[in-house]
């Protein structure tokens, strides 16, 4: 190393011994410490690439560092890790830090290169109060892509989200069995794998959703119909109810749901609630159907079974 690499190297390895005794210091500020301390190894780098720029096209200095400290310090600075506070350092020019969220959140968040979809997962881990291991579960779902483009402009843009804005599509649902045929299932077995895994279910549709019922029994005229779902939101004051459906999107069944909704509200809501909403899920969408559909509280969405 020359001169200059050396004294970035000194005060590299500062940053490291102090981040390791901070750690076994238990204080309210350790995450922050530790976090500190990677970003000015992170800015050290950076720095003794040449700036910004060249150092996001060479590797050479930080796989150097990497070996010696890992011979001085007996501890594992791998290639990986000293790129990941680089990376950190960057990563702040455009994003707010927040002390609320460890080291291991942020490896997660700088796996990702969508400014938006990064905002979208650390505002869901300070509101949701997630663990690194609920983050990385969110990341790997890929729950942000499977938002719709309209709900990710308003979240761009920070507009008030509707009741059925924060729907996954596709919604997961469990099988708990691989050797199943995943193309021949009925309605009733779809719906017993989701009463299974109730709770995930209901994430993936949103804040608020509670389940209340499963073939909830209705008479429009004098004939007994039955809801296949029937859920409430607290949040938005409303009854939910949710068709399951193992085909394509149809015609009839936005009709179906019409007739849903409408007698719930007339025999179920009271004065105080919001008019019910109503959800189709189904094995594939028609999205011409679904533009030509007339009624803004009928979301479609399509499942996947895993």
């Amino acid at each position: 190393m020359n001169e200059f690499e050396e004294h970035i190297y000194g005060k590299i390895k500062y940053e490291l011994i102090q981040s390791v005794i901070d750690k076994k210091v238990d204080t309210y500020f350790v995450s922050r410490n530790e976090l500190n301390h990677y970003y000015n190894v992170g800015k050290m780098i950076v720095d003794a690439q040449g700036g910004e720029e060249r150092a996001k096209y060479g590797d050479g200095l930080i796989r150097k560092f990497s070996k010696r400290l890992t011979q001085e310090l007996n501890k594992g600075y791998s290639y990986r890790s000293l790129n990941l506070m680089r990376k950190f350092y960057l990563f702040q020019k455009v994003h707010a830090v927040h002390a609320q969220l460890s080291w291991m959140h942020y490896r997660e968040l700088l796996s990702l290169s969508d400014d938006n979809e990064i905002n979208y997962y650390i505002d869901i881990s300070l509101k949701e109060k997630l663990g690194y291991r609920q983050l990385h579960k969110k990341i790997k779902d890929r729950e942000y892509q499977r938002l719709d483009n309209k709900t990710k402009n308003k979240l761009i843009n920070k507009e008030k989200l509707d009741v059925y804005d924060n729907i996954k599509n596709p919604i997961y649902i469990n099988t708990y069995d691989n050797n199943l045929d995943k193309e021949i299932i009925s309605e009733k077995i779809l719906k017993l794998f989701i009463l299974r895994d109730m709770d995930n279910f209901l994430k993936q549709l949103g804040d608020g959703f509670a389940y209340m019922a499963s073939e909830y029994k209705i008479m429009v005229g004098n004939k007994h119909n039955y809801i296949d779902m029937l859920l409430f939101n607290a949040i938005y004051n409303c009854y939910v109810v949710v068709e399951l459906k193992v085909t394509e999107s149809k015609k009839d069944h936005f009709g179906q749901v019409m007739i849903y909704k409408n007698f719930i509200d007339k025999h179920l809501k009271n004065i105080n609630q919001d008019n019910t909403i109503g959800i189709i899920v189904c094995k594939k969408d028609d999205k011409y159907l679904i533009e030509y559909s007339s009624d803004e509280r009928i979301r479609v969405t399509t499942y996947e079974l895993i």
